[in-house]
């Protein structure tokens, strides 16, 4: 067993999900009448709903609107992948298959709504992979704050300073290292210039092999691929 972690966003990290959230949150501004404002949807990635429609959107301080408008957003994300089915990102499967190999434990912390998560789970192949997932509903404070990804350490059993990270974006990258976790950039939804503050960046997380991660850890741990 070995004696560090892998810690997983989802969004842009595991699954190739950024088109059908960007149609869903279009969807809702149209719905309610509203416009987003130019490059909203790369600030908002990786942020919690509701921190997206009270700061960053503005629409509302209501915790009862915010809530509904949330909710909504995700029903119309849920739509979008019914009809336009997500895939994991390239990479991403034969990498699992080696930390799974090499007997890393391996959780997800992500801002999305467990549904979202849960949806797409057993038709992509991909719950055996994961020991621990934390989500939105799971936390008080979304990202940057370094709860979600503390909360995967805790289930997991492992010491954050054992764990690293997969993030593809800036609050996400600040949140694992106020976690004090090692953080890999994966560069897709915001370039590799914009992954500031990472161990390494990838662009698909096959890049990596185990061997070189466990290296992080106070020497080889498990096996190297």
């Amino acid at each position: 067993m070995s004696t560090w972690a892998a810690v997983f966003d989802w969004d842009g990290v595991i699954l190739d999900s950024s088109a059908a959230h960007e149609r869903a949150w279009e969807r809702l501004a149209a719905e309610e009448g509203r416009v987003l404002f130019p490059g909203f949807f790369l600030r908002s990635f990786g942020m919690k709903n509701d921190r997206v429609i009270r700061e960053l959107l503005a629409w509302t301080q209501d915790p009862a609107e915010i809530e509904r408008l949330s909710s909504r957003k995700e029903e119309l994300f849920r739509e979008e992948i019914r009809h336009r089915p997500v895939q994991p990102l390239p990479g991403v499967r034969a990498f699992l298959e080696s930390l799974q190999r090499a007997g890393v434990p391996c959780g997800v912390g992500s801002s999305t709504p467990r549904a979202n998560i849960e949806c797409v789970l057993d038709p992509l192949g991909l719950r055996g992979f994961f020991r621990v997932i934390v989500t939105g509903e799971d936390v008080q404070r979304g990202k940057p704050d370094p709860e979600v990804f503390l909360r995967v350490a805790e289930r997991l059993g492992i010491a954050p300073a054992r764990c690293v990270v997969f993030e593809d974006a800036p609050v996400g990258i600040e949140a694992a290292r106020r976690a004090g976790m090692k953080v890999v950039g994966v560069a897709g939804t915001h370039p590799a210039e914009r992954l500031s503050n990472c161990d390494r960046v990838v662009r698909r997380l096959d890049e990596l092999g185990v061997g070189e991660l466990a290296g992080w850890f106070e020497g080889p741990v498990g096996t190297s691929d």
